[in-house]
This record gives C-alpha cells, sequence and structure tokens, in this order.
C-alpha cells in the first residue's frame, strides 16, 4: 500500500523515527543552506556530509540512488550543458563553436546551479523516502496549520506515486485487451491515446471522489480534531528544530548581509 500511495519506504532506522516536522525542516534547511550561503563549495559540501550521509542513515541509500538517476541525472546533465554553452557573463574562453562560448564562468555557474538543484529535490526526496504523508498532514494540523493547507500539501506529494500506479494498471489493462503499449518509436505514440483519456478522466473521477470522502469525515468542521495515532515529538526533535532554524536564519542573514556591504 506504501508504494501505491506515496514514495515512503519504511524502514527501522534513526532517520524515520525523527518527528515530521524535523524532517520537513531539515529539508529546507539544506535549500536554504545551499541557495543562500556565499561559499562556492557549499552545495557539494551538503552533498557529501549531508544528502548522502542522511540516505545512509535512513537506510533508504538504495532507492534514494535509484530516484537521483532516474530523476536527478539526466535533468543535472541538460541544465550543465545549457548552462556552459548559453551563460552571458563568460569572459574566460575555453572553446568556441560558431555563437556557442564554452567559458571558464560559465562552466562555474553551471556547477553552482546544478549542484543547488541537487540538493533542493534530493532533500525532497529524502522526506518523502523516511516520512508518510499521512503523518506529516497529521502532525501540521496537530501545531495549527488549517486542514485545507496541509491537505495541498499532502496531495500535491502524493500525486506522482498515485498517477504512476494508475498508469500501471491502465496499461496493463490495455494489454489484456490486446494494445501494443511496446516495440518502436511510433507504435508507443499510437498508444498514447488510449492511455492517456483513461489516465485524465480517472483522475477527475479520483478528485471528487476523495472530495466527497474528506467531507464525509466531517473535514471542513471547524471543531477541535483528534487523532487516532499520536505522532512522537521527542526533546531531541524539538533542540534539532532550533538548530535547523538558527541555522537558516544565519544563511539568510549572512546573504543579505553581503548584499549591503
Amino acid at each position: 500500500m506504501h508504494e501505491r500511495l506515496s514514495f515512503y519506504i519504511p524502514r527501522d532506522s534513526r532517520l524515520h523515527q525523527l518527528n515530521p516536522l524535523s524532517k520537513l525542516l531539515l529539508s529546507f534547511t539544506l535549500i536554504i543552506l545551499a541557495f543562500f550561503t556565499a561559499w562556492y563549495w557549499t552545495a557539494p559540501l551538503l552533498i557529501l556530509i549531508a544528502i548522502i550521509p542522511l540516505a545512509f542513515l535512513g537506510k533508504v541509500h538504495l532507492e534514494y540512488m535509484r530516484a537521483a538517476l532516474r530523476l536527478l541525472a539526466p535533468v543535472m546533465g541538460f541544465l550543465f550543458v545549457m548552462q556552459s554553452l548559453f551563460y552571458p557573463g563568460g569572459k574566460t574562453v575555453l572553446v568556441q563553436f560558431f555563437f556557442l562560448h564554452l567559458t571558464v564562468e560559465s562552466i562555474q555557474f553551471a556547477f553552482l546551479t546544478a549542484t543547488r538543484i541537487f540538493v533542493m529535490v534530493s532533500a525532497f526526496i529524502l522526506l518523502l523516502l523516511t516520512t508518510h504523508p499521512s503523518e506529516l498532514m497529521s502532525d501540521l494540523v496537530r501545531r495549527g496549520m488549517p486542514g485545507t493547507l496541509s491537505y495541498v500539501i499532502i496531495s500535491t506529494l502524493q500525486i506522482i506515486p498515485q498517477m504512476q500506479a494508475k498508469a500501471a494498471t491502465i496499461i496493463a489493462a490495455q494489454r489484456s485487451r490486446g494494445l501494443d503499449t511496446e516495440g518502436s518509436f511510433r507504435k508507443r505514440v499510437g498508444a498514447l491515446v488510449p492511455l492517456v483519456s483513461p489516465l485524465v478522466f480517472g483522475s477527475l473521477v479520483e478528485v471528487e471522489e476523495r472530495a466527497i470522502a474528506i467531507e464525509a469525515r466531517a473535514f471542513s468542521s471547524t471543531l477541535p480534531k483528534t487523532s487516532l495515532r499520536l505522532i512522537p515529538d521527542s526533546r531531541f526533535d524539538k533542540v534539532i528544530r532550533w538548530v535547523f532554524v538558527l541555522l537558516m536564519i544565519a544563511a539568510i542573514t549572512s546573504r543579505l548581509w553581503l548584499s549591503l556591504i
């Protein structure tokens, strides 16, 4: 069920045992440190001393590496090439081919941008792999976040795995009816129409059914809500959340200070 509803991978790890809010703040802290710290090597250093160790700490390193290779590697490669060739501020030309200029400055900028985005996406991948959406939603609502906003956040986190599961079901159903979904590129393009239509209309029906279900559970009620499962929040969680907040404030303050000098 976990694979169908979310990217969450159940493991007995210290990272899984952290409070969902602590892991959410950890993700934001890594992102803000990568984007707001003025030091050039901050993002690569975060990958080495934070992202990769956290993946092993959460015992999801194999799933993380698989997701990184499938999602991040193509995007990072394309982004690096485009930034390297079309960066407008380059002066030290290394290679020139017609109107394309590969410069030292463009390579540095492309590397910085790619590593920052790598940290941002990796932080959320680790959050999704080690945090069940229902636990995150319950904890946020318990702390006073409006139910509507928390539902939007959780629905956003779940939309990709749900679409993947529905697409796999539709493909299996169409294959059982004799539809050829493999083979040449032309055949695959021709098979898109009978696959996309049920996926889109089925998703619209699911949205309506989910709206009816949450209203049946008094989602819009203003009365205090209780939770069947109490999300643990240890003293260690409270301490590291303050550490994360201080790190974010320090990173933003340092960037503002350097911009004013």
